[in-house]
């Protein structure tokens, strides 16, 4: 099936690092598993551009919206509460946002793996 050869391409923002991870990470599934990973990670996945989006908006706004995006809602919270920690979380979430992001993905990207693990393989 040529659309799932690689259609890790398609996201928004994605870099050679993350590519390779889940290219290796779905090596060993079927194309029916391959699927699956793909619909679960690329509801899941955040790019990094909107974590940033996110944290820009805790300077003007409400300040932890980016934790909240990350299901970080402890964090959030703290930074809710104390202005982004006097905003200087803040601005190292602005300067840390790739990382913030690619360390989400990796965490969503091994949850989707076990989720296409458990469904029946029809190759055989």
């Amino acid at each position: 099936m040529d659309m799932y050869q690689n259609p890790y391409i398609a996201f928004p923002g994605i870099t050679s690092e993350e590519m390779f991870f889940l290219q290796q990470g779905t090596a060993g599934l079927n194309e029916n598993q391959k699927k699956q990973f793909y619909m679960v990670y690329s509801g899941k996945r955040k790019s990094a551009q909107d974590i940033l989006i996110f944290t820009i908006i805790g300077f003007f706004g409400v300040a932890g919206i980016q934790r909240f995006a990350l299901n970080e809602v402890v964090m959030g919270l703290l930074y809710l509460f104390t202005f982004g920690f006097c905003m200087i979380g803040t601005i190292i979430d602005v300067v840390n946002h790739k990382t913030l992001a690619d360390d989400y993905n990796r965490k969503m990207a091994f949850e989707s793996l076990q989720i296409a693990k458990m469904m029946p393989g029809f190759d055989a």
